[in-house]
């Protein structure tokens, strides 16, 4: 199932960009990827993957091959929710899987509480559905004011794009992504920047900023009281060697996720199920045959929930 095609859904700020693979006939997946990755994240997973399903891998606004926003919007974790309920309408899909990496399963995660009805299946790839604010209650007000800054300094600055060559490229982005070998480096820059004259220009919306700015964090209480709203099945796997915090100082401290993985576990009952495997938060590019055969039995598995009505 190497063979896919680009899709470019309309959206009131332009397009939004889509690889698909498999029958459209097949149930439907919807693939969410991580922070400033884009839809090559799922490349080397998805041919591991069942050909009876219709997988739809999606770049999120400003990222890949998507538009940017238009000018003087911020993004923030709802819009990029939104994104999802735009893209499902454009597919006509109001039923369908998720399969999410990261900062997609974030986004999966609320899309999943928020329309419940629609998610049947919700698979989070080293990530889980919502962030707590535990360790962030000092800095929840900073991330807010910094975004909005950050937004105005690009706007103000006017600067081209900075053009550098492919090696330069995939060496500065091997340099801040420490998770993601060579060869899936590359398949990100392929779909994550533009050849020029002189070299390559990243794609990605310099309006976004680091991920927590744009993040919404939730207390013990909302996470308890948003997934009791969720209808799918759940399957969440960890990598090893992944991450636990959105921001890596924070990363010893596993309570948080603990606290998740365990209040999951204590609401969903059966529609739960966790998986650990050995690598790294990138573990679904660098070695996707460890996750697939999970997900693909996960993806099988015929018990529905039915959708409340």
């Amino acid at each position: 199932m190497g063979q896919f095609s680009e899709l470019k859904l309309a959206v009131p700020w332009g397009h939004i960009a889509a690889k698909a693979w498999g029958s459209q006939q097949g149930p439907p997946v919807l693939c969410l990827h991580g922070w400033l990755d884009n839809a090559n994240s799922f490349d080397r997973l998805i041919p591991l993957l069942s050909k009876d399903f219709h997988y739809v891998a999606m770049d999120f606004g400003g990222h890949g091959l998507s538009s940017h926003y238009s000018p003087g919007l911020p993004y923030y974790h709802q819009n990029f929710v939104s994104e999802v309920r735009r893209v499902a309408a454009a597919l006509k899909w109001s039923r369908f899987s998720l399969i999410g990496h990261s900062f997609g399963g974030l986004v999966g995660g609320m899309f999943s509480c928020v329309f419940p009805e629609m998610v049947d299946k919700l698979i989070l790839l080293d990530a889980t559905p919502f962030f707590l604010d535990t360790n962030e209650i000092e800095n929840l007000l900073t991330y807010k004011r910094r975004n909005t800054e950050h937004m105005l300094q690009v706007e103000a600055s006017k600067k081209p794009s900075k053009v550098v060559s492919q090696e330069a490229m995939l060496q500065g982005f091997l340099k801040n992504n420490s998770h993601v070998g060579e060869e899936c480096g590359a398949l990100l820059l392929q779909r994550g920047t533009t050849q020029v004259a002189t070299g390559l220009v990243l794609n990605r919306d310099r309006r976004i900023a680091k991920i927590e700015h744009c993040l919404d964090f939730v207390s013990k209480e909302l996470f308890e009281h948003y997934i009791r709203k969720l209808q799918a099945r759940v399957l969440l796997i960890k990598a090893t060697q992944g991450y636990h915090d959105v921001r890596r100082e924070n990363d010893a401290n596993t309570e948080p996720m603990l606290f998740k993985i365990g209040m999951l576990r204590a609401v969903l009952k059966e529609r739960f199920q966790f998986v650990e495997v050995t690598g790294n938060h990138y573990v679904h590019m660098n070695q996707p045959q460890l996750v697939a055969s999970v997900i693909n039995s996960f993806l099988q598995s015929k018990e529905r929930i039915p959708a409340q009505l």
